[in-house]
């Protein structure tokens, strides 16, 4: 039997029609909750007896032991180059739609992990990971713990009921949901078979970005993000905890559900947030700003000014801006990105971006838009355009070498970008070296040979 005390009042939201759950709203805030009234101890934290002889807790403590079951072949948790899973790509990749496991064998979400690139590793805490999940049955008498990071979900098709210890999140394809490193969640599947993209932290929490000259309202609002108000079930019989560690799963079973938390308060708490509530800033004069002024979320990394990571979001938007080539320009530079699509297809593409893929861009390897949007974009009218409409993508930023695993290189649906998108870029300066030639002589300089 679940009980929750909580009603929607101030500094709390109440969702709509896709999602049965209220939170509260913040971003880095201490939070308290309780379930029913009155549980929290008032002034200290850890009373001689708390009210209902609950007990007073930072985890919960009771389980069977652990048992080390078959590991998941397609996670990887270690990205050091001595890894022979792992491998460097040194071209723009892709990977068409993942496809979603069929009903013969039910998948969970947590088995349906699957390790697309990653740096660094787990067991030294430092680095980041990007995973992908099919899956096409829910969580039953089953909780998950990641003790390695913390993991950012990106649903993409198929609504996800998150059960966790401080609470409930609900999350539909373009939401975003954050559950912290060490906190027992639960994953239904209330759609049916899903699929979806997980960006994992090791050793850093995701921050909001610094606004600098944008103020107050721009990006993400602080009070959109929406965090889980306590709730617990009665529930005595088996469950299974599933413990990820060092990149290897572990099992403990329990004679009562991980879901019993009837108060709580803190800041390290999970939280969704809805990509389409992102103020998108932009030039409205001339020329376009970098792509970090769509980053929703970043991770710091030990060298000051430079993240780990950025998550970024590109969906509907103005371009307004007059004398520009207002494609993405052709560009190189230290950042590697991984793109997933959400919603919508980049039909212009020849290689076909489609929701449900991923691309991938090592560090200082070029890329930009193909030549027939090369062409488009320096010969279409400047006039205001609303761009992108039921497109969402996200884009992830990081300034680490990513390298790529084995299970990414063999999927079916892998492959390099098709190089001939951009072979209609010829060298059309070669066709007005007579004008620049008289350019260079009424200048005093020498023409060109």
């Amino acid at each position: 039997m679940g009980v929750s005390g909580a009603s929607a009042k101030a500094g709390y939201s109440t969702a709509g029609p896709q999602d049965p759950y209220t939170y509260q709203v913040g971003f880095g805030n201490s939070f308290a909750s309780e379930a029913i009234p009155g549980v929290l101890p008032v002034g200290q934290n850890s009373p001689q007896k708390c009210k209902y002889e609950l007990y007073a807790e930072g985890p919960s403590v009771s389980h069977d032991g652990f048992t080390n079951p078959p590991q998941n072949p397609d996670l990887e948790s270690d990205f050091s180059p001595r890894n022979p899973k792992v491998h460097i790509t040194p071209t723009q990749v892709a990977w068409k739609p993942f496809d979603i496991p069929s009903g013969d064998k039910k998948v969970d979400f947590i088995e349906g992990i699957k390790t697309m690139a990653g740096t660094g590793g787990a067991v030294a805490h430092e680095g980041l990971a990007s995973h992908v999940y099919v899956a096409n049955s829910s969580m039953e008498k089953k909780a998950f713990v990641n003790s390695d990071g913390d993991m950012l979900i990106i649903p993409q098709q198929g609504r996800l009921d998150i059960q966790t210890e401080l609470g409930r999140l609900f999350a539909s394809p373009g939401e975003i949901v954050v559950v912290q490193s060490g906190i027992k969640f639960k994953v239904a599947l209330p759609d049916g078979p899903s699929r979806g993209y997980i960006q994992e932290l090791y050793g850093a929490h995701y921050e909001l970005p610094e606004l600098g000259p944008l103020g107050a309202n721009g990006m993400a609002n602080v009070r959109d993000f929406e965090h889980p108000v306590a709730n617990f079930d009665v529930d005595q019989s088996n469950w299974e905890v599933v413990y990820k560690i060092a990149g290897e799963t572990f099992t403990c079973h329990q004679d009562h559900t991980p879901f019993d938390v009837v108060a709580w308060h803190g800041n390290y708490v999970p939280y969704k947030y809805a990509l389409e509530k992102f103020i998108t800033a932009g030039s409205i004069t001339r020329d376009h700003t970098d792509p970090s002024i769509f980053c929703v979320l970043t991770a710091k990394s030990k060298t000051p000014g430079i993240p780990l990571v950025d998550f970024c979001v590109l969906g509907p938007r103005w371009d307004v801006a007059s004398h520009t080539f207002r494609p993405p320009y052709f560009h190189r530079n230290c950042a590697t990105e991984l793109i997933g699509f959400i919603k919508g297809d980049i039909t212009s593409r020849a290689d076909s971006w489609k929701a449900g893929g991923l691309s991938y861009h090592t560090n200082f390897c070029p890329h930009g838009v193909t030549a027939t949007d090369h062409t488009r974009g320096t010969e279409m009218e400047l006039v205001p355009m609303w761009v992108g409409e039921g497109v969402y993508v996200w884009l992830v930023e990081t300034a680490c070498t990513l390298m790529v695993t084995e299970f990414a290189l063999q999927n079916k649906g892998f492959h390099e970008q098709d190089v001939g998108l951009w072979k209609g870029l010829g060298p059309k300066f070669l066709n007005h070296l007579e004008e620049a030639n008289a350019d260079l002589k009424a200048a005093g300089l020498a023409p060109l040979s």
